[in-house]
């Protein structure tokens, strides 16, 4: 089992004066998952993203919920890679999912992506610590319609991995994203 609780996404969702201190000298990210107390800030926009299940911080009914702009303010990634469903290679911005999953304070090995239309896809929890797996906000610098696999899109980095270039990791790149279960 894992835990994931990282100083610098809870720090990011949370003002200084609500974010505890870890020491930056934590190898692991298990070992900070005692440092955090109390609830995950609300969203004050529109939820975009929900997580459920083995969870540490919820900020609603047992679930932690996200608008746009607490993802925003977590660390973001950014890459280019090409993938099977554009033409062209196109850039990706976004939190690392183990950023995501540090600032609820997950546990699990496994977390069930869902889709707007009920896709269903597990993602080992190995491949967020393995690979710079992103929650993707942005294509190209700008925000992704619905009609264009937004709003958010699991993103796995094709380009930097040849053993990513596969049907398995393709599946796993659920788009229009609404909802992560830890298990």
């Amino acid at each position: 089992m894992w835990m994931l609780l990282g100083a610098m996404g809870l720090s990011a969702l949370m003002g200084p004066s609500e974010a505890r201190a870890v020491p930056a000298e934590t190898p692991s990210l298990q070992a900070t998952a005692s440092a955090a107390t109390g609830p995950l800030p609300s969203p004050t926009g529109p939820v975009v993203l929900s997580i459920g299940g083995a969870l540490r911080l919820t900020n609603k009914d047992g679930l932690a919920q996200f608008d746009m702009a607490m993802l925003e303010r977590l660390p973001q990634t950014s890459f280019q890679t090409q993938t099977p469903w554009y033409g062209q290679p196109r850039k990706f911005t976004g939190p690392l999912l183990r950023d995501v999953l540090n600032a609820v304070g997950a546990n699990g090995t496994a977390i069930e992506a869902r889709a707007l239309n009920d896709y269903r896809v597990t993602i080992p929890v190995v491949d967020t610590q393995r690979y710079d797996v992103i929650v993707a906000r942005l294509m190209d610098d700008k925000p992704m319609p619905l009609r264009d696999k937004g709003p958010l899109f699991i993103i796995y980095p094709f380009d930097r991995h040849a053993e990513l270039r596969s049907s398995l990791y393709y599946g796993r790149s659920a788009w229009q994203l609404k909802r992560l279960d830890l298990r």
